[in-house]
């Protein structure tokens, strides 16, 4: 950070960066003062490391020193109003921190080492950058470093940014030509005439170090901002910033550990050089979670969009449902209430009519004023009937209607509970991808399901990649509404990665669980269970599929089992596939069912398996014992060479390596769990078979094999036990089109 070494260090940053293709001009980000957003002016550095421009550290300061005085007014006056000034000037600035720091060092100075309440505002600030309370020590300000790395490389920024708009020379006479070069020690930029007016040969200033056009000029040499006269020539590592000989001496990094500043630079550019490294290296992991985030980025605004339209669509229906409810009750209310009033006012007329002079008594007095005895008793029945009735009436007087409307009350507390309730629904549980189900071969079925007790997602979106660091590790999608998904055309043994995340409307479940998936290391051989070749229709039994054979004990020995007193013996039950392989690299699966006795498998020749069943032996009978006892691997070969199968065992939940006759191995070593799925790999041309565990294409077991004439898949049972065909083994055409 001084002198040559930190030109030489700007230099490395800017070549790295040159390197990588990264233009200045795409690193705006990284030059903009977290104080003001704008480009850095005069940058310093404060102790936690962050650069800060020169007039934000001043206004910083300016807001701690503001609110103390109105801390000071407020305690003092309570009712005085407080001023605030928004856009203070530089100058005034200038002049409150001087006078500031002026009191500070007089109270220093008449307290000794104390510090009254006004220093920690004043020499205390904010960061911008770490929001953390930095002290800025007893000399404020002035005892920051100007970061002229920094500082340089906004400069070339700002010429990349007004790469049209020229420097131009300061020592020439109208009109004045552009520069050419820029000299560091007399900090001015020079057209070719006048640098060498100004710079002849044979003087001191032809020595001056000169550069590319700039507006920016910084010192040589850095010096110590505790003591002016000094140059900084260590590190403090305590403090991380430049120190002189003066400050580790009797300042404030006696006690401290510090460095030279060789080994500072040295350290310092071997950790920066190391993560340049590790970024450009890990630019194409940068780019596909660049790709990523755009990706969530676009679906974020869609799904956002989305939601805000089912929102309104949802509270519109809400709205709606109001209304008709409001209108219902409205005019049922209205309608009540007119068949009410009709009555009451009838009624209201009725007995208006009792009054004197009025209505029924009125016709009453009149009907009292005939004279005519025949006509008075023709009307005065009827009226004595009315009368009687208004009587009546009076005695026990009743309304028509009732005025009350209490059973139109609409009762909201349940509803208004709800809806201020009312709020986003559950969130989708993630789904999770069953490994038992999904297969991978030449093409994958992945299958996954929803958490116990949770309800089915609309859709679900389904994403692999290959995990391959020369290909393009982006996610491929695949939208389906089913809880399984079919992906062809996947690349030989490699490896997949998975995972699904569920859709209903506008809202998305986290990703499941990633589940990485390996292919087989060779195309699928399709085939069936051969019900032709040596097979024994009464020890062996297939399914109509002929994709499942068991073996069973047998009618002849089920007959004869009352003869059987210690014990049977028993021979293997051979069956092979229906198709062969006479070139080429293939692979099979199959399960074997764990409670099965002793099951082989593995592969057959079928020029041995002619000379075996023309010429058989008698492997069944007590009297034939392939082993004598001798553990010298010698009976093992002479046995396999007489065979025409190549197998591996399985029994017992177990599958058992065959012994190597030059490899000593213990038992451990050659007994192996059961696999869920076992694989098998023809390799004709190289003439190796191998066992794998199918469920992560594992390699258990490879052996080499004579492959002469055609080879087929074969299989070997005694006693209890069933072999099952994978499904994508057994068709001839794989049956996914219909799920694709």
């Amino acid at each position: 950070m001084i002198g040559s070494d930190e030109i030489h260090q700007f230099s490395f940053i800017v070549d790295s960066i040159s390197s990588s293709q990264v233009a200045i001009r795409n690193i705006e980000r990284e030059l903009l003062c977290p104080a003001c957003k704008e480009l850095y002016t005069h940058p310093l550095i404060l102790p936690c490391q962050h650069s800060i421009c020169h007039k934000c550290v001043k206004e910083l300061l300016f807001m701690s020193l503001e609110d103390s005085t109105d801390v000071s007014s407020e305690t003092s006056t309570p009712g005085s109003p407080r001023v605030r000034i928004q856009s203070p000037s530089i100058e005034r600035i200038d002049r409150l921190l001087r006078s500031a720091s002026h009191r500070t060092s007089f109270v220093l100075r008449s307290r000794g080492s104390k510090r009254n309440s006004l220093t920690p505002r004043i020499t205390s600030l904010s960061c911008p950058g770490c929001l953390r309370d930095v002290d800025l020590g007893e000399r404020g300000m002035n005892g920051l470093f100007r970061n002229f790395t920094l500082e340089s490389i906004v400069e070339r920024y700002r010429q990349a940014a007004r790469a049209a708009t020229a420097i131009m020379c300061d020592f020439c006479k109208p009109p004045v030509q552009e520069s050419t070069k820029s000299c560091l020690d007399c900090s001015a930029s020079f057209c070719n005439e006048c640098f060498k007016v100004n710079h002849p040969w044979g003087t001191i200033k032809a020595q001056h170090e000169y550069g590319a056009p700039t507006t920016n000029f910084r010192p040589k040499v850095l010096m110590c901002p505790e003591h002016e006269s000094e140059k900084v020539n260590m590190y403090c590592e305590i403090c991380r910033r430049p120190v002189c000989h003066l400050c580790k001496l009797s300042g404030s990094h006696a006690n401290h550990r510090v460095t030279t500043m060789s080994n500072a630079y040295k350290t310092l550019k071997e950790k920066l050089t190391k993560g340049i490294t590790y970024l450009i290296s890990r630019e194409s992991q940068v780019k596909t979670q660049i790709s990523e985030l755009e990706i969530l980025i676009r679906r974020t605004e869609s799904n956002g969009d989305r939601a805000v339209e089912e929102a309104t669509y949802n509270f519109d229906k809400l709205f709606n449902i109001l209304e008709d409810r409001k209108a219902f009750v409205l005019q049922s209310i209205k309608s009540s209430q007119s068949t009410r009033l009709e009555k009451l006012q009838g009624q209201l007329e009725e007995y208006q009519g009792l009054l004197e002079n009025n209505g029924l008594v009125g016709y009453a007095q009149e009907v009292l004023k005939e004279t005519d005895h025949s006509c008075f008793v023709q009307t005065a029945k009827q009226l004595q009937t009315r009368i009687q009735k208004a009587s009546e009436s009076l005695k026990t007087f009743r309304p028509a209607a009732d005025s009350s409307f209490e059973d139109y009350f609409v009762d909201i507390s349940r509803e208004e509970g709800l809806l201020n309730d009312l709020s986003f629904s559950k969130a989708l549980d993630v789904p999770q991808i069953n490994t038992d189900e999904s297969r991978v071969y030449n093409n994958a079925k992945i299958c996954w399901s929803q958490p116990n007790d949770s309800g089915f997602a609309d859709g679900y979106i389904l994403e692999y990649k290959k995990l391959d660091k020369n290909q393009d590790p982006s996610w491929n999608e695949f939208e389906t509404t089913s809880t399984s998904k079919v992906i062809s055309d996947l690349d030989l043994n490699s490896s997949y990665c998975f995972r699904v995340q569920g859709l209903k409307g506008s809202m998305c479940s986290t990703h499941s669980k990633e589940v990485i998936l390996q292919t087989p290391p060779a195309p699928v051989f399709s085939f069936l269970f051969d019900e032709k070749c040596g097979f024994n229709k009464e020890h062996l039994i297939l399914n109509d599929r002929r994709n499942t054979v068991e073996s069973v004990a047998g009618h002849p020995l089920l007959l004869g089992a009352e003869r059987v007193q210690v014990g049977c013996y028993m021979c293997l039950d051979y069956i092979i596939g229906d198709a062969g392989i006479t070139k080429g690299k293939h692979f099979w699966a199959f399960a074997v069912e764990p409670y099965s006795y002793l099951v082989k498998v593995g592969v057959a020749s079928d020029i041995k398996l002619q000379e075996w069943l023309h010429n058989p032996r008698d492997i069944s009978s007590p009297r034939y014992d392939q082993d004598s006892g001798h553990d010298s691997g010698s009976e093992d070969v002479a046995f396999d060479s007489s065979q025409p199968f190549t197998l591996a065992t399985i029994g017992m939940r177990n599958l058992f390596i065959p012994k190597a006759t030059n490899v000593s191995t213990t038992y451990g070593e050659r007994v192996l769990p059961l696999p869920a799925r076992i694989g098998v790999c023809l390799d004709y041309e190289k003439g190796k078979v191998g066992f794998y565990d199918a469920t992560n294409m594992k390699c258990l077991y490879e052996r080499e094999v004579d492959c002469i004439g055609t080879m087929y898949p074969a299989f070997a049972l005694m006693g209890g036990g069933a072999v099952r065909l994978e499904e994508v083994i057994t068709e001839k055409q794989l049956d996914y089109s219909q799920e694709m």
